[in-house]
């Protein structure tokens, strides 16, 4: 059987702009870290949705988000960024915190 050229080329960009329109959905938040504070301190998500944290170290030393409870964890470089996709959480509190600042650095997301 022999494929036409143009429609896979057709059916190629349509998947493509499937999956872009699809990543560009995913809800996006922000938590900046800065020397052993994390702002905000509390980020609110839908429930039951995935959703992307933007992770930004605005600060001079090094700083790891972790959860124990959901089980992420990423260090930053001073000035450097990068992300998490989480998996729908259920309603709840989740807790986060910086695991080089743990008494300063702490917040929660909190899924409604």
């Amino acid at each position: 059987m022999q494929i036409r050229p143009r429609l896979l080329s057709t059916a190629t960009a349509l998947l493509l702009a499937a999956g872009a329109a699809h990543a560009q959905a995913l809800p996006t938040f922000r938590l900046e870290m800065n020397n052993g504070i994390f702002n905000p301190t509390e980020i609110v998500v839908p429930a039951n949705t995935r959703f992307k944290l933007e992770l930004h170290n605005t600060g001079t030393q090094a700083e790891e988000f972790e959860s124990l409870e959901l089980k992420k964890e990423k260090v930053l470089a001073p000035g450097a960024s990068s992300f998490q996709v989480f998996a729908p959480l259920k309603p709840g509190r989740y807790r986060f915190f910086g695991e080089f600042h743990p008494d300063t650095a702490q917040g929660h997301i909190v899924a409604r």
